[in-house]
């Protein structure tokens, strides 16, 4: 057995099992250490009062811009430098404070959650008597009573319950997501023992294994102490009742506390938040090196001109300016280093300091329109959308294969039984009778009202071999009325597998019926008789044997073995029965899509009993290698079987399916399905499910068992795709072929499966499913991959995916615990890529490249003014407009603008999934756009600069009382043009106007004007110089000014516009034809330059838009680029439709 090293534990002890004294009774003689074990404090916050503050911290600087900016902020501290340490240390503090705050606000939640479970109180049983105290203070070894309904507030084995054979139901819905009742046992000595009187006389000793984080899996033995005999019983995880999960139809238990506090299975289940990066924020953090690098060329240019230009006398020491005797003798490279470090402060806010924050706040607060969206929110199960991990939002924007479950995630997981093949016979139910393949109601034989002796078996077979319980209010109602051919009144039937439920209701119907159990007896009535089996033995279902069985005695007293399982795990180990004839249905049934089960039946002698119960009783015991030792004794007892027949289930297809995964191929997504169903039934759903196609070249790579025919498959198929290369290709393939393929001949695997429309995986193991993920994830292209599924066999898949799925289907919630977002059914899958993907992308790239822009607008001026200066590092603006400048001025347009915009309506581009095809490989973000961007910015910053100077700078008595203007004047000029220029050129930007960007908008630029006019207009007490006072009033009382400004921000965006408008009519990209307007309304005159008709010029285009804004708007005129029968979701109710169109513009 592996070993987990926990905290807690003490070392010189540590081993692979822990020993627990029930009541912490220690043996008295000898040295006994006991073992060290956590307390029962459950832990999920990060941070404490004491570490919260260099923790935090510590984390935050490991960021490389906040790194940067205190580096930075410190230069300043040390050396004289042309702009005060606050101009980069209080965005610093800003910066860092916000992010302290929300991750503070967190963890105080999680604390808070926490006091609340560790304070939660709980009976335990000391010194003869209940004593009522807090989760927090139970110890391993305790004896805890839960009451009914009550959670488990510790991993317990079960000792006791109000029931005679010990046994309690449990529902684990909050660890994973199963509704169904589960059956928990306490062992013979212990169940007896119901009062707290005799609990407290109980002398026992559990040994069990270290914890593991395993919900399934628990290895053990108690060996109880009976005057002078010691009783030893196995402990599996049927009697383990987990933390977490809650007791149900049980009045009370009693339990021993074996994992406490951090050591429970549901501690250790606890999946640190995921740390998967978006494609986006690795483009950010290769920008921010460009920068840095510009900066770093900025800073050493500027240092050498400053010294080229000093090598003159004249400049080096001007008469006004002479040197100090110090600044004489001091050495020149310290100068020169000095002055480097000036430069790099003057020019460091090239390098946004307030982006992290604001993608932050983006990814944050722009998650909830997911779980908003009503589109995502499924009725049926009242179940909304779900987001795990916000980091990811633009991720879903930028998917290029999707890999998908079958059972459950593209179906229902509701299974209908529809066939079944009885001694070789192949039957349906009709009207609730068997009926056989050819018998129709009307035939002389249709009629039957018995069952034959192979019938009966087959469906006692199905009634006693599985794990299905009754809903306990109802197990009276089993005498209720019976109809002549033995129909109760239907019984609530609970099952863990939705496929025995199926099979169980099916028996019922056609006149075998389980009653449920009583005790060790299993109740069956068969056409009205009742009959009691003593059950002797479950072997459980395991992934790996793919059956499971029960060893029962029947009422004659004969031991008889049902087993059940796949086709594959059964069929092998059958001697006798119909066993070709089965096969040949099971592949019938398979092909119609059904999910197939084999059921087969031993009878046992009295010796083969005994041999049997003494190798299950040794391997049950077993401490060390106990799954290994249950495997060999199931294999042992599971063969000459006598084959009985086979069943067929049907799993319905959800709604939508067939249209989804057609969206998503015209998207340009490939999709994979990987499921663990055999062949034929995994190709039939494909093909219902329009994941095949049936004009498509089926290729299948299956059943191989050795390297070399595995290679010289793929080699054939590689040959006939490059002969067959105009028809689309699909590929099957198996578990065992891929583990050969993927084992030697990795290259050319890929090679086949990228050349396929759709592949199909069948067959397989739940690490196979994440080896398939990575392989394509690590191909060179290095494709975005997503993973979808409902089931805890999913889980590995959507932790190696970039993005994870899970669906909120009936396997439980693992695979929706494990994941970055929930959805309720797959066809959500499309709004949440197409729409909010295509949102999220859009805004962030459009964000992160605004970023850079307005800050290379900000720096450059700085950078060309120097040359005015004499490079002497004077600043061009006041240090609190270069700390307020992306603080306050131009930080909110961008950011309403990230959480609101929709460049296309959310109907068109759910409609034409084509469309998700313009933002893929990351396109917005690549290096073209991302230089368009630079170069716009460089271009703005020559334009305020250059313009401002050519304006106003030659020319200096502008104002009315003959002043002249200084330097604060233009440099505020220069500051004004380029807050309003960045401001419009967002606005520019922007599609889809609201309330709140027209506010924040305007009222940026208006905020802006107010706060100059406050900050030169009064002498404030508490600054030490105010260079800015009336600077600003006189500035905009000269006419002249106000032309420059008007000027400057025209000539600025008139090329930014032109351009656009050039690129929409001549070189128009699909989403630019879509932005026309949303379905069945007129065109919106706001958008008139984005309309255009098919067939013309961009002359005819620029007329239409000047007879629109003149009032002689006619829509009926445009062609829409759609046609009308493209199919528009009407019952879009999308929260992100915050505005409505206005067509009455028009």
């Amino acid at each position: 057995m592996a070993e987990i090293a926990f905290e807690g534990f003490d070392p010189p002890h540590q081993s692979d099992t822990r020993t627990i004294y029930i009541a912490n009774r220690f043996p008295q003689h000898g040295h006994y250490v006991p073992q060290k074990f956590a307390d029962n404090r459950i832990i999920s916050s990060k941070y404490t009062v004491w570490n919260f503050v260099p923790k935090n911290l510590f984390e935050q600087f490991r960021r490389v811009a906040n790194f940067y900016f205190l580096i930075i902020f410190l230069v300043q501290l040390m050396i004289d430098t042309p702009t005060s340490p606050i101009t980069s240390g209080l965005p610093l503090f800003f910066v860092i404070t916000v992010t302290a705050i929300k991750q503070g606000y967190e963890d105080w939640l999680r604390h808070k959650a926490d006091n609340e479970v560790n304070g939660a109180p709980v009976y335990v049983v000391r010194s003869g008597g209940l004593v009522k105290t807090r989760s927090k203070n139970i110890r391993v070894g305790d004896i805890v009573r839960v009451a009914k309904d009550e959670t488990f507030p510790v991993d317990l084995v079960l000792l006791s319950s109000d029931r005679v054979d010990g046994s309690c139901h449990v529902t684990t819905a909050s660890l994973d997501g199963e509704t169904n009742l589960k059956t928990h046992v306490a062992v013979p000595e212990t169940a007896v023992l119901q009062s707290v009187a005799n609990l407290d006389k109980l002398v026992a000793v559990i040994e069990c294994q270290q914890p593991e984080a395993d919900l399934y899996r628990f290895v053990g033995r108690i060996t109880v102490s009976q005057q002078t005999e010691e009783i030893v019983r196995p402990l599996g995880p049927e009697s383990l009742l987990l933390r977490g999960a809650r007791l149900k139809n049980t009045k009370e238990i009693f339990g021993v506390a074996v994992y406490t506090g951090m050591e429970t299975k549901m501690a250790l289940n606890y999946k640190s938040k995921s740390q998967k990066r978006s494609a986006v924020e690795k483009s950010m953090n290769s920008f921010l090196i460009i920068y840095l690098i510009i900066l770093l060329f900025e800073a050493i240019l500027s240092t050498i001109l400053k010294y080229a230009w000093q090598a003159e006398e004249k400049w080096d020491e001007p008469w006004y300016n002479e040197k100090t005797e110090h600044e004489r003798n001091s050495s020149k490279i310290l100068r020169f280093i000095s002055d480097f470090l000036a430069f790099l402060v003057l020019y460091n806010f090239i390098i946004p300091i307030s982006l992290y924050v604001t993608v932050e706040m983006q990814k944050f607060l722009g998650s909830f329109f997911i779980g908003w969206d009503l589109d995502l929110y499924h009725k049926e199960t009242n179940q909304r959308a779900q987001v795990n991990t916000s980091d990811l939002n633009e991720e879903l924007g930028q998917v290029e294969y999707v890999f998908t479950d079958k059972t459950g995630t593209l179906t229902e997981n509701e299974m209908q039984f529809r066939e079944c093949s009885i001694n070789g016979v192949k039957y349906q139910e009709v009207n609730g009778k068997l009926t056989p393949e050819g018998f129709s109601e009307d035939s002389p034989d249709g009629n039957r009202h018995s069952l034959m002796k192979e019938e009966e078996l087959f469906l006692k077979a199905v009634c006693l071999c599985h794990t299905v319980q009754i809903n306990a209010d109802q197990t009276d109602g089993a005498d209720g009325p019976w109809h002549a051919n033995g129909i109760t009144s239907p019984l609530e039937y609970y099952a863990s597998s939705p496929d025995e439920k199926a099979l169980v209701e099916a028996a019922s119907r056609v006149g075998v019926v389980f009653t449920g159990t009583s005790g060790d007896s299993m109740e069956v009535k068969s056409l009205g008789k009742p009959e009691r089996y003593r059950l002797l033995h479950v072997l459980e279902f395991d992934p790996n044997r793919r059956r499971m069985s029960v060893i029962v005695e029947s009422p004659s007293g004969e031991k008889l073995l049902f087993t059940k399982g796949a086709e594959s795990s059964v069929l092998p180990r059958s001697k006798s029965g119909e066993i070709d004839k089965t096969r040949i249905h099971v592949d019938e049934f398979a092909l119609k899509g059904l999910r197939t089960l084999c059921i087969a039946y031993r009878r046992f002698t009295p010796e083969e009993y005994q041999e049997i119960g003494k190798r299950l009783h040794e391997a049950r015991t077993a401490l060390q290698q106990r799954e290994e030792r249950l495997a060999d004794v199931f294999n042992f007892i599971e063969r000459d079987l006598e084959l009985l027949g086979a069943t067929g289930v049907e799993d319905k297809l959800q709604e939508k399916v067939q249209e989804t995964i057609e969206a998503l191929r015209l998207a340009g997504i490939k999709v994979w399905v990987l499921t663990g169903d055999k062949h034929e039934t995994a190709v039939s759903v494909s093909l219902s499910c329009g994941h095949f196609h049936r004009t498509m070249n089926i290729l299948e790579l299956v059943q191989h068992k050795s390297d070399s025919t595995c290679a010289e498959q793929l080699r054939q198929l590689a040959k006939r795709i490059k002969e067959d290369h105009v028809i689309q290709h699909g590929l099957v393939v198996d578990g065992t072929s891929l583990s050969l393929a993927l084992r030697e001949h990795e290259k050319l695997f890929m090679e086949v499966c990228k050349n396929c429309s759709a592949v199909l995986c069948c067959r397989m193991a739940p690490l196979q499913k994440a080896k398939v993920v990575r392989l394509l994830k690590t191909s060179p292209e290095k494709p975005i991959t997503l993973a979808i599924g409902d089931g805890a066999n999913d889980v590995s898949m959507i932790q190696e995916a970039h993005v994870g799925i899970g669906i909120m289907g009936k396997e439980g919630r693992q695979a929706v615990r494990n994941s970055d977002y929930a959805i309720a059914r797959f066809k959500f899958l499309s709004k949440l890529l197409f729409v909010h993907g295509h949102f999220y992308y859009i805004r962030i790239a459009t964000l992160v490249q605004y970023f850079f822009y307005k800050n290379v607008c900000f720096i450059t001026p700085q950078f060309l003014y120097q040359f005015f200066c004499l490079f002497s590092q004077q600043t061009l603006y006041d240090s609190v407009y270069l700390t307020l400048y992306n603080i306050c001025f131009t930080s909110l347009p961008v950011l309403i603008y990230s959480l609101f915009e929709q460049h296309v309506h959310p109907h068109v581009l759910q409609s034409k999934p084509v469309l998700y095809r313009d933002i893929s490989k990351n396109s917005h973000l690549g290096f073209k756009p991302f230089l368009y961007w630079t170069i716009l910015g460089f271009f703005h910053a020559f334009v305020f600069f250059y313009g401002s100077y050519l304006l106003m700078g030659e020319d200096t008595s502008l104002l009315g009382n003959g002043q002249m203007f200084g330097n604060w004047t233009f440099g505020t000029l220069v500051f004004t043009v380029m807050v309003i220029t960045v401001t419009m050129k967002m606005a520019l930007e922007t599609h889809f106007w609201t309330w709140i960007n027209h506010f924040v908008t305007w009222g940026s630029i208006v905020f802006y004007f107010i706060f100059s006019l406050f900050y030169g207009g009064i002498i404030w007490p508490f600054l030490h110089t105010q260079d800015m006072y009336f600077v600003f009033v006189q500035l905009l009382s000269s006419g002249s000014a106000w032309f420059a400004i008007i000027l400057i921000v025209v000539a600025c965006l008139f090329i930014d516009v032109v351009k656009k408008v050039l690129y929409r009519h001549l070189q128009p990209t699909s989403t630019e034809k879509a932005q026309l307007t949303e379905a069945g309304s007129g065109i919106n005159c706001l958008d008139s330059m984005c309309c255009f008709s098919d067939g013309e010029t961009a002359c005819t285009s620029v007329r239409r838009m000047l007879e629109r804004l003149m009032g002689r708007c006619s829509p009926s005129r445009v062609n829409r680029s759609w046609s009308s029968s493209d199919p528009f979701y009407a019952n879009d109710r999308s929260i992100l439709t915050l505005s409505t169109m206005d067509s009455s513009t028009c």
